[in-house]
C-alpha cells in the first residue's frame, strides 16, 4: 500500500554546481536539532538539501505531497524513512504505526526514542515540501519530536513557508540553522559558475551581473534562461531582459514560449499527459500513454534538463519540478481540457497495476467516472479500511449518487462501519433504516451471509445506544446467519452476546462469552478485539468479588499491548482506568494515579470530554489522600466536562460519587441535598454500574437524614446482589449500610454490617471503600477489634484499616502553612539558619511536600506548576537550608514539627 518512490532522494545532478559558501554554513549542522530550507517555489531548497547530505550514509529522505495531511499515512512514511536511514533500528515503531496501534503522533515517537536509545551514528531525517502539510495534530506530534529527538539526529526541512515547527524557540536556544532564501538565491559568482557549466561559452560580465540582478539570483528562472540560452545561445541578453519583472503568468508565457513551444508536437503531448501523475515510472507512463518507449523518452527528457527529476531508488521513479509541474497543469486544462477524463481514468487503472489501489481511487474521484470509483471500492474498499484509510473512502462513498450506491449493498456496509468508526452511533442506527427501506423499494434481498453482517453491525449499534434487548436479539440472529470464515463479524457478533449478558446481570453466561471473543480474536489477529475482551472478562470477575483474579486477567492485558504494540489505541486507557480502579479499591494510591495519568495521555489527541473517567478517578484519589484543593479543583473540570456533553451512566455514576465524597467531607449537605432532587434512578441494580448509582442515591439520602428511603434502597440493591452474584457492589453497600444503621441508633446492626464487609474483604481487598466512610465507622472497627470479635485475618484487616483512618500522613503538608511559618520563625529556639535564610512561601509548601513523600512530578501536580519550577524551588530551600539531599529535607522538616509541638 505505500509507494517506495516517496522514501527516495533526489539524484544529484549531473551539472549541478557545488555551492561551498552553504556548504560550510550546514558543516554544524550535527549540533542543531533542525535545520530548515524555506523559501519560495524554484529557490533549489530540494537541490541544495540532495548536495549537502548525498555522501552522507545515514540519511532519510520523505517526499510529502498533499495526500500525507492523514495523520497516519504521515506517521508511517515517516517512521519508514526514519528506518531507511538507521538501518531498520526502529522496526517496532514501524509495525505500531502500520496497524494503526497509536493515540497520538506523540505517544508513538515516545516509543520512537525509547527504541532509538542504543542508536548512535548521526542521523538526518529529511522532509521535502513540508508546507503541503497543513494538519494540526501532524505540526503538534513534530514539535514533541523536535523537543524529545536524540541528540544524533536533526531534522531537515524544506518549505516554500515557515512551518509552525516551534522554530523562534529553537532559534532563540541556538538549535536552528535557517537557509531561507536569501541564502538559496544565487550571487554573482555562483551565477558565473552556474552558467559557464550550462553553456560552455564565455559571456560578458556585465550581462551575467544585470541577469542576477533582475532576477535576484532566483535558481529556477535562472535555468529557465540557461536552457533557452542552450537553444539560442547568442540571445542570452534578451532573455535577461525578459524576466525584469516576471510574475507566475509571466512565467508560464516564458515556459510556453522559451520552452515548451519548442519541443515538437509529440513530446509535447507526452508531457500533457505525464503532468496527470505527481510521479511516475516508465510502467507507469506506458499505461497512461500507451507508448512503449515511455522510458527512453524519459532519460532523453532527463538528460535535456527538461525540469524533470530523478528519485532515488529502483523502477526510475520521476516527478517534474514543481513549477513545471504547475506550468504543464496550466498548459493541459487550456489546450487539452477534453481529455481530462480520461487521462484520469487511465491513471487509475494504471495505478491499480502498481498494486496501489488508493491512488487509484483518487484518480477515479477526479474523473468523475462512478462505474470506476465503485470497482475500485468493491475490490479494495475493505483492505484500505483495515488500512485506515477512512477519509479517502468517506470521499469516494460521498461521490456515489444515492441510486447507485444502493444497488451495491456490501458499500452500503462499508459505508455504516466508517460512520461506526467515529462513533457516529446513531447516524448509523438511522442509515441502517433508512438502507433497509430501500432494499425493500428495490427488490433487493440479501443472502443470509451479507444479512449476518448487517446484523452484527445493528447489534453493535444497539449495545452503543444503551439497548441491550435489542442487542442480544440481533448478534444471536447474526451467529445464526454468519458463515464460519465471515470472522470479523463473527467475533463482534460474539462480543455484543457477551456485554449483552454482562450488562443484564448474567455474569455466569457472559464470562464465557467473553472468553470464546477472546479466543476467536486471538486465532484470527484480531487483537483489538481480544484486548476489548479481557477487559470485559476482568470487569466480570470484578463484579464476582474476584478481584484478584481480576487484576491478574488485566496484567495479561497490558502483556497483549506490549507484544502487539497496542500502546496507543484507545483501548488502553480503558485497561489503565479499570488498573486504576482496582488500585484505588486496594489503597494503592501512588500506583492508582500513576495508572490515571497514564490513562489521560492516551486520551490526549481525543476530545477532552473522553477523560471524564480518568479525572474522577484523580479527583477520587485526591480526597482519599485528604487533598481538598487538588480534588476540588478535578472535580471542577469534571462539572465543566459533564455540563458539556451527554456520558453513559457508567461514567456519571463514577463522577457522582466523587463529588459525594467531596461534598460529605467538606460537609456539604446542601450540595448533596440539591444533586439529589435530580438524581437518575436506574431502571434496576444488576450491573456494577447501576448498583453504583443507586449507593450514591442511598448515600446521599444518609447525610441528608432521609434513612428510611435510604433503607429501602439498600434492601434492593442487597436482593439484587444476591441475585446476580455482585459480591463487590454488596461489599461497598454493606459499608455504607453500616453508616446508617449507626446514625438510626441501631449500633448492633451496625457492627454486624461492619463484620461482614470485613469478611467479604478478605476475598475482595477492598479497603478503599471502609476509608471513604473512616470518620464514621472507625469507632465501630475498633469496638470489633476490642471485643475480639473478629478472627486473625479480619483483625489484621481492621487494625490496618485503623492505622489508615489514624494516620496523618495525608495531611502533614498542611502543618507548613502561612500561620505555622510565622510562629516557627517567632519561637525563641528555632536554629538560627532558619531565621536568618528565611524560605519563601512556595519553598515551606514544597518542603512539607516532600516530608510527605511526595515526588517532584506530584509535587508540581499538587502546586499546578511545571516539575522543572519545582526542581529550583528545592534547589533554591537545599542551599538556603544548608542540606544536600532529600532524606536531610525530611529530617529537617521533622525537627521543625517537633519545635512546633507536633
Amino acid at each position: 500500500m505505500w509507494i517506495p518512490s516517496k522514501l527516495t532522494r533526489p539524484a544529484r545532478l549531473h551539472n549541478a554546481i557545488l555551492r561551498p559558501r552553504l556548504l560550510e554554513t550546514l558543516e554544524q549542522a550535527p549540533f542543531y536539532r533542525l535545520v530548515l530550507f524555506r523559501s519560495p517555489a524554484g529557490y533549489g531548497k530540494t537541490t541544495m538539501a540532495a548536495q549537502w547530505l548525498n555522501e552522507h550514509p545515514h540519511t532519510g529522505w520523505f517526499n510529502i505531497d498533499e495526500n500525507d495531511n492523514d495523520t497516519f499515512r504521515f506517521a508511517n512514511y515517516l517512521l519508514q524513512t526514519i528506518n531507511k536511514a538507521t538501518n531498520n533500528a526502529c522496526l517496532k515503531t514501524q509495525a505500531m504505526a502500520e496497524r494503526r496501534q497509536f493515540a497520538c503522533l506523540s505517544t508513538l515517537f515516545s516509543e520512537l526514542f525509547g527504541e532509538l536509545a542504543e542508536y548512535h551514528d548521526q542521523t538526518y531525517v529529511v522532509l521535502d515540501d513540508y508546507h503541503l502539510i497543513n494538519n494540526d495534530d501532524i505540526h503538534d506530534g513534530l514539535r514533541f519530536f523536535l523537543k524529545h529527538m536524540p541528540d544524533n539526529l536533526t531534522l531537515v526541512v524544506t518549505s516554500r513557508t515557515l512551518p509552525p515547527l516551534g522554530t523562534a524557540n529553537l532559534r532563540i536556544r541556538d538549535l536552528l540553522i535557517e537557509v531561507d532564501n536569501d541564502l538559496l538565491a544565487f550571487d554573482e559568482e555562483e551565477t558565473t559558475r552556474f552558467f559557464d557549466k550550462r553553456i560552455g561559452e564565455s559571456i560578458e560580465a556585465n550581462v551575467l551581473k544585470s541577469l542576477h540582478q533582475q532576477v535576484e539570483g532566483w535558481p529556477s528562472a535562472l535555468q529557465l534562461i540557461a536552457l533557452h540560452a542552450q537553444q539560442k545561445p547568442h540571445n542570452l541578453v534578451e532573455s535577461a531582459e525578459s524576466m525584469a519583472s516576471f510574475n507566475r503568468g509571466h512565467l508560464w508565457d516564458y515556459l510556453a514560449e522559451e520552452v515548451f513551444d519548442l519541443l515538437d508536437g509529440e513530446t509535447q503531448q507526452f508531457l500533457l499527459q505525464c503532468s496527470v501523475l505527481d510521479m511516475f515510472n516508465a510502467q507507469l507512463v506506458t499505461d497512461l500513454t500507451g507508448r512503449s518507449d515511455a522510458l527512453a523518452i524519459l532519460e532523453s527528457l532527463n538528460r535535456f534538463g527538461l525540469f524533470l527529476n530523478t528519485l532515488e531508488g529502483d523502477n526510475n521513479w520521476y516527478r517534474f519540478h514543481n513549477l513545471f509541474a504547475e506550468f504543464l497543469r496550466h498548459q493541459r486544462y487550456s489546450q487539452i481540457p477534453q481529455q481530462r477524463a480520461e487521462l484520469h481514468a487511465l491513471a487509475a487503472k494504471a495505478w491499480l497495476k502498481q498494486n496501489s489501489p488508493q491512488q487509484a481511487l483518487l484518480h477515479a474521484q477526479k474523473c468523475e467516472d462512478t462505474k470506476l470509483v465503485i470497482n475500485i471500492l468493491c475490490d479494495f474498499g475493505w483492505e484500505m479500511f483495515h488500512h485506515g484509510e477512512m477519509k479517502l473512502l468517506q470521499d469516494a462513498l460521498g461521490q456515489i449518487d444515492a441510486e447507485e450506491l444502493y444497488t451495491q449493498p456490501r458499500l452500503n456496509l462499508l459505508h455504516m462501519w466508517l460512520l461506526q468508526s467515529q462513533h457516529l452511533y446513531n447516524d448509523v442506527g438511522d442509515m441502517i433504516v433508512e438502507t433497509e427501506a430501500e432494499f425493500t423499494k428495490r427488490n433487493i434481498d440479501l443472502d443470509d451471509a451479507l444479512q449476518g453482517e448487517f446484523n452484527a453491525l445493528r447489534a453493535q449499534v444497539a449495545i452503543n445506544q444503551g439497548k441491550p434487548d435489542d442487542a442480544l436479539i440481533l448478534s444471536e440472529q447474526a451467529l445464526g446467519q454468519l458463515p464460519s470464515t465471515t470472522y470479523r463479524s463473527r467475533i463482534v457478533a460474539t462480543s455484543v452476546v457477551g456485554e449483552v449478558h454482562h450488562c443484564l446481570g448474567n455474569l455466569s453466561r457472559a464470562l464465557p462469552m467473553m472468553q470464546q471473543t477472546e479466543k476467536m480474536a486471538r486465532q484470527y489477529h484480531v487483537y483489538h478485539q481480544a484486548l476489548w475482551a479481557l477487559l470485559q472478562q476482568a470487569e466480570i470477575l470484578l463484579a464476582q468479588g474476584y478481584v484478584q483474579n481480576a487484576y491478574e486477567l488485566l496484567e495479561q492485558a497490558f502483556k497483549l499491548v506490549k507484544e502487539q504494540h497496542l500502546q496507543q489505541v484507545p483501548l488502553h486507557e480503558f485497561l489503565l482506568r479499570l488498573r486504576a480502579q482496582i488500585l484505588w479499591c486496594w489503597n494503592r494510591l501512588e500506583e492508582a494515579e500513576e495508572s490515571a495519568l497514564k490513562s489521560l495521555e492516551v486520551l490526549a489527541p481525543y476530545d477532552e470530554t473522553k477523560s471524564l473517567h480518568a479525572y474522577s478517578m484523580l479527583a477520587r484519589i485526591a480526597i482519599t489522600r485528604g487533598e481538598i484543593d487538588k480534588a476540588s479543583r478535578y472535580l471542577d473540570l469534571c462539572n465543566s466536562l459533564m455540563s458539556r456533553s451527554v456520558y453513559h451512566i457508567d461514567w456519571r455514576a463514577n463522577t457522582d460519587l466523587a463529588n459525594l465524597l467531596f461534598w460529605q467531607m467538606t460537609s456539604d449537605m446542601d450540595s448533596i441535598q440539591q444533586w439529589l432532587l435530580h438524581a437518575e434512578q436506574p431502571e434496576a441494580a444488576c450491573n456494577h454500574f447501576q448498583q453504583l448509582q443507586w449507593r450514591n442515591i442511598g448515600r446521599a439520602c444518609v447525610n441528608i437524614g432521609e434513612f428510611d428511603r435510604a433503607e429501602a434502597i439498600f434492601t434492593m440493591l442487597d436482593e439484587s446482589c444476591n441475585k446476580h452474584n455482585l459480591i463487590t457492589d454488596k461489599n461497598r453497600n454493606l459499608v455504607v449500610q453500616a453508616v446508617l444503621s449507626k446514625r438510626q441508633g441501631r449500633r448492633e446492626l451496625a457492627l454486624q454490617q461492619i463484620k461482614q464487609a470485613l469478611e467479604l474483604t478478605n476475598s475482595t481487598g477492598m479497603v478503599g471503600i471502609f476509608l471513604c466512610d473512616g470518620s464514621q465507622i472507625c469507632d465501630l472497627i475498633q469496638e470489633l477489634v476490642d471485643t475480639k470479635a473478629l478472627n486473625e485475618l479480619e483483625l489484621h484487616r481492621a487494625r490496618q484499616l485503623l492505622r489508615e483512618m489514624t494516620s496523618k500522613e495525608r495531611n502533614r503538608s498542611v502543618h507548613f502553612d502561612e500561620n505555622f511559618v510565622e510562629k516557627l520563625l517567632n519561637l525563641p529556639d528555632v536554629p538560627e539558619l532558619i531565621r536568618t535564610s528565611p524560605l519563601t512561601q512556595r519553598e515551606w509548601q514544597v518542603l512539607g511536600l516532600i516530608y510527605t513523600g511526595y515526588s517532584n512530578e506530584q509535587i508540581a501536580s499538587e502546586l499546578d506548576v511545571a516539575s522543572t519550577t519545582i526542581k529550583t524551588h528545592i534547589r533554591n530551600l537545599y542551599q538556603k537550608l544548608n542540606i544536600a539531599n532529600r532524606q536531610q529535607a525530611i529530617e529537617t522538616a521533622e525537627n521543625l514539627l517537633k519545635l512546633m509541638g507536633f
